[in-house]
């Protein structure tokens, strides 16, 4: 064997040991016989404390990370005076991150805190869900006076002024919406009356009413887009009592299903060109998880005599399924679910929690798949930083064509959208740890239902 590539090999195993090394030694429940102590194996029942702890961890690194000022983007000067004409470089602190920014990811944080208050009883979950909400609202009329005079600028809430895309308005109006039951301020209602108008009229659709982008093809399906509308569609529902919202829920998630579901596995591709015949297949984690979580959402509200609701839940099923057999063996998600070779991603797994944990919980699937969630919360909660912050996010990623990309997309503390998502899988996971009994016997767990 030539020498450079026994050097390779030898570097190979010493960086495979010294990863082994770096994780925690694994955990296993006392009484078991033959524990799962393997590294970075958490195979312990978690108590409702121990996961609030963690969820209290991610608040308050929000919390303490929403800044709540307008400044002027070329100084970085904070503008108090909001009284006089607004200028073009007038904007929203982002220099921290994107906290209380009108985006995506903040709608599922939103919508996660506003959980989170009604799992926990702690209201400084949605205390910090309605000060952000309000402080948009506080200062939307400011900036829309900006975009009158100079066009929608990108950090005055652009994506609230010029709605273009589902990436604009669905997820975070789905939050506004659920913060509208609680709080019935007017200005959430007319916000919502104009998301409803964008999704119902504006947005492109193929010819079956299907939602879809001209992006990167002329005609794209995401699988992402199935949480950018499903859940505001099923809220909206629920919210005006028109069937029509459902129906609509309903045929986005059969129609995406037909398209992007693997009927034998049901693991979801990410993307499907209508030009483009046979059409690539790439299991992106975190686009399975956003399908599975909008199924979820959708059936956790839409009427039981609905007629498509048990085509839904056949979906839903089918994808819960596939992302059990794809579970890897620390109790995280990988990058492409079907590429064991690819990383272990932190958002994907915690909607893969979060959606499994509320199936149990509403009787969508059998008990034995709380231990998935278990496992998928245990292994999440690895990687919360003390500070909050969570490890293992992609970035954001889009409608690709070859395996390398989504491989080697890189993870980033501050890529947002895995926040929402570990906080929602906290909120379910408690919620299933008071809904059942859970037995510790032959070296697993057995949940059933609390009598």
């Amino acid at each position: 064997m030539p020498v450079n590539r026994i050097l390779r090999s030898g570097a190979a195993v010493l960086l495979a040991l010294a990863s082994a090394a770096a994780q925690a030694p694994g955990r296993s429940e006392p009484n078991f016989s033959q524990p799962s102590r393997a590294p970075g194996v958490d195979y312990v029942l978690p108590s409702e404390a121990e996961v609030k702890a963690t969820l209290d961890r991610i608040r308050d690194y929000f919390v303490r990370s929403t800044p709540y000022r307008i400044i002027d983007s070329a100084t970085g000067a904070p503008i108090t005076d909001l009284t006089k004409p607004p200028k073009k470089t007038a904007a929203i602190d982002l220099r921290s991150g994107q906290f209380n920014d009108w985006d995506y990811p903040m709608g599922v944080v939103l919508a996660a805190m506003l959980h989170a208050a009604e799992v926990t009883g702690d209201a400084a979950y949605s205390d910090y869900a309605f000060k952000n909400f309000d402080f948009i609202f506080d200062h939307l009329d400011y900036f829309r006076a900006q975009a009158k005079e100079f066009g929608p600028q990108a950090h005055g809430y652009a994506r609230l002024l010029n709605m273009r895309e589902l990436d604009d308005c669905g997820a975070i109006g789905a939050a506004l919406i659920k913060a509208y039951n609680k709080k019935k301020d007017p200005r959430y209602r007319a916000t919502i009356e104009t998301i409803a108008e964008h999704i119902a009229h504006k947005q492109f659709r193929m010819p079956d009413g299907t939602l879809a982008r001209q992006r990167p093809q002329p005609v794209s399906l995401w699988v992402d887009d199935l949480y950018m509308s499903v859940p505001f569609l099923a809220q909206m529902g629920e919210l005006t009592g028109q069937r029509s919202w459902f129906d609509d829920g309903a045929r986005q998630v059969i129609q995406a299903s037909a398209r992007l579901q693997d009927q034998a596995t049901g693991l979801w591709d990410h993307s499907w060109f209508e030009n483009t015949v046979p059409d690539p297949k790439f299991y992106w984690g975190r686009g399975a998880g956003w399908a599975l979580m909008a199924a979820a959402e959708l059936l956790s509200v839409m009427p039981e005599n609905h007629p498509e609701r048990e085509r839904v839940l056949e979906i839903f099923r089918r994808g819960a399924q596939g992302a059990a057999a794809a579970q890897g063996g620390t109790g995280l998600w990988h990058q492409l679910l079907d590429k064991p070779d690819s990383y272990l991603e932190t958002s994907a797994s915690a909607m893969f929690t979060f959606a499994i944990a509320r199936g149990v919980n509403r009787g969508w699937l059998s008990p034995v798949y709380a231990p998935v969630a278990q496992a998928g919360w245990q292994a999440l909660a690895t990687r919360v930083r003390p500070d909050g912050r969570i490890e293992g996010i992609c970035v954001s990623t889009t409608a690709a064509y070859d395996a390398v990309y989504y491989y080697n997309r890189p993870t980033d503390l501050g890529a947002m959208q895995g926040y929402g998502p570990t906080l929602m899988a906290g909120a379910e996971v408690i919620a299933m740890l008071r809904g059942f009994e859970v037995e510790r016997t032959l070296n697993t767990f057995h949940y059933r239902k609390r009598r």
